[in-house]
């Protein structure tokens, strides 16, 4: 009987909320049917709005920014559906803006997936370059959400990306004239007027490094365009060098690891022979035999429909070594306490040979959907049983029998990141008392080690009955720390953050 903690660095894309009126167009509202009545049948309308002059990509991405920040939707690929999606998207855009674009090629979606990502991820910095070259706070603080993405997108191209500025300029003031007014143009042209001038003398307006701890701390996390409190945390357990160090990493460019599917008798070399005949380059993981590394070349594998089909799955190396740790066998019975979006149930499924169950738990009735049906294209549907349920009600009101339990508890300040989105629910140390008939457990815990083994210690003084299992048989050396607990660095190992904890009850 064992149970395992875990941790994962996650951002917060620190989203406001959207003001009555802040959008550009509203939807009417119906009025209700009276019995009997039918509503008149509305004939499929052939888009009229079509503007070959606006930047298909800059169309699409100021949208999906203004979806992603109101609308709950992901910043995960554009394309995830194949080429057709490009469509999808351009419906979102007639619908917002009230015209279209030519049709996105490749190059476009790719910008799509660049610029959205890179907005998001280097926001706080982006929001603090734009309210500095405003006329006043005013300005900025009432901007319309359309028109604020728009300029968030052509700082982002001309700093980050480094795009022709005069491009930049003159296609990003089109587009704030034709899905806004004149005069929101005008308001671009002479904002991105004044960036461009600035950066020809570096001369950004940003904060310098200095005055105490909290002063230091607000400037780093604009620098770096990260949460405040998390660069106070990370600065306060790692240092100012290793703290800066892992958030430059936390902002590059994400790379992508791929696993193959081995619930469809997929293997990596199957997986690579696809990635040649695509000519994407890739390099072997040389953690985990199942996983595969890109660095670009990711859209033309979605386009291609590898994981659509179910040949692969977009997971971190992270994810996978946590996986490592539970250890699936033919045979188990598994609880994944928050399972969705269930990269970790799907690879534990796959451990199983046909042999055993995953009870997949989340609070997300729509994600455990999702998960379902994405089990099914990864043939491994009939190892997957979902719970829509919390595990704080679950563990009150049931007693079930399981082999390993893998709970995924953040803390409750933990957030969501560009880089991966949270699971819905939080568990906090009170469900332990619960869980007495479960085997196995797993818990993400906040991201720095000495606060990570703290709680493990606290957990273990309270219930004598468990002790730690070394993970070192079960991940490479260099994850191994010196408790026996298994501890990924994004710095150190090129993957994403996690602490592991493996704990074991006796009979």
């Amino acid at each position: 009987m064992a149970q395992l903690l875990s941790f994962r660095v996650y951002l917060s894309a620190e989203t406001q909320k959207a003001s009555p009126g802040s959008f550009k167009r509203t939807q009417k509202t119906r009025k209700p049917l009276t019995p009997g009545q039918r509503r008149p049948v509305t004939p499929v309308r052939k888009p009229q709005n079509l503007n070959l002059e606006v930047s298909p990509h800059r169309a699409v991405s100021a949208v999906r920014l203004m979806r992603i920040e109101f609308g709950g939707a992901f910043a995960d690929l554009l394309n995830e559906k194949g080429k057709g999606s490009g469509s999808n998207e351009m419906s979102y855009v007639e619908r917002t803006i009230g015209f279209r674009t030519r049709d996105l090629d490749d190059r476009d979606l790719r910008l799509v997936t660049d610029v959205v990502g890179g907005t998001i991820r280097w926001r706080r910095y982006l929001d603090h370059l734009i309210g500095s070259l405003c006329h006043n706070e005013r300005t900025f603080r009432n901007m319309e959400p359309l028109l604020l993405q728009i300029l968030r997108i052509g700082f982002y191209e001309i700093i980050k990306l480094d795009m022709p500025a005069y491009a930049v300029v003159d296609e990003n003031v089109r587009l704030a004239k034709i899905a806004l007014r004149p005069g929101a143009g005008d308001l671009v042209n002479g904002i991105l007027r004044k960036l461009v001038t600035l950066k020809e003398k570096d001369a950004l307006p940003l904060p310098k490094v200095e005055g105490d701890d909290r002063a230091q701390a607000r400037a780093l996390a604009t620098l770096h365009s990260h949460p405040v409190w998390m660069v106070r945390r990370w600065v306060k357990y790692l240092g100012l060098d290793e703290a800066t160090k892992l958030m430059t990493w936390n902002n590059t460019d994400p790379g992508f690891s791929l696993r193959a599917n081995m619930g469809r008798d997929i293997t990596r070399s199957d997986l690579v022979e696809r990635l040649n005949s695509l000519k994407v380059p890739h390099e072997l993981s040389l953690h985990l035999e199942e996983f595969v590394r890109i660095k670009t070349g990711l859209q033309m594998v979605v386009q291609a429909g590898l994981l659509k089909e179910g040949i692969c799955s977009v997971q971190d190396e992270s994810a996978g070594l946590v996986v490592s740790v539970v250890n699936p066998q033919p045979g188990d019975r598994i609880l994944d306490a928050c399972a969705a979006p269930g990269g970790k149930t799907l690879f534990m499924a796959s451990c199983l040979k046909r042999q055993g169950m995953i009870y997949a738990m989340d609070v997300n009735e729509g994600r455990l959907r999702i998960l379902g049906e994405t089990a099914k294209s990864h043939q491994v549907a009939g190892l997957i049983t979902t719970i829509h349920s919390d595990l704080r009600v679950f563990a009150e009101t049931k007693e079930v029998q399981y082999d390993k339990v893998l709970l995924d508890a953040r803390v409750l300040d933990s957030v969501s990141s560009p880089r991966e989105r949270t699971c819905a629910g939080t568990v906090n140390w009170r469900t332990w008392k619960n869980l007495q008939n479960y085997r196995m457990s797993f818990l993400i815990l906040p991201p720095n080690p000495e606060e990570n083994q703290g709680r493990v210690e606290a957990f273990l003084s309270r219930h004598p009955e468990f002790s730690v299992d070394p993970v070192d048989r079960l991940v490479p050396s260099s994850f191994v720390t010196s408790q026996g607990f298994f501890l990924s660095n994004p710095v150190k190992h090129s993957l994403d953050g996690a602490f592991a904890a493996r704990l074991v009850r006796a009979l």
